[in-house]
């Protein structure tokens, strides 16, 4: 099941500069950092190398094109967890409202919506 809050996600219009502001102002360091294509990365910085939860810093534009309902006004709250297809059964059978389990290179993960409709993604690390 779900163990910890890994990562939250805040939408920003320009990857490098916002890596810049949480690296060199609030002394964050880069805990991950991959291309996702060719206009974009997964960038995760967080306090120190030992702290488990990151802020992922995740292109507005990209996400809307990606998925035009997304609200990119606010942060986006990731789980995590070391067995995606168990967490997902549990989760479901729990009768919560899931989506699909997305396989990507960066990582395998998907939705699930509260009472509210408040979306949440829960990531395999």
């Amino acid at each position: 099941m779900i163990r910890k809050i890994g990562k939250i996600t805040l939408y920003v219009s320009d990857q490098e500069s916002a890596k810049k502001f949480w690296t060199e102002k609030l002394n964050f360091v880069v805990k991950f950092e991959q291309a996702m294509g060719p206009n974009m990365k997964w960038i995760e910085v967080g306090p120190s190398e030992d702290e488990f939860t990151t802020f992922v810093l995740y292109n507005k534009e990209m996400m809307k094109k990606q998925n035009p309902n997304t609200n990119v006004e606010h942060p986006s709250i990731i789980l995590s967890t070391d067995n995606i297809d168990k967490t997902y059964e549990e989760i479901k059978n729990n009768g919560v409202k899931v989506g699909e389990i997305m396989k990507m290179p960066y990582g395998s993960m998907f939705n699930f919506f509260d009472e509210d409709g408040n979306q949440y993604l829960v990531r395999e690390d």
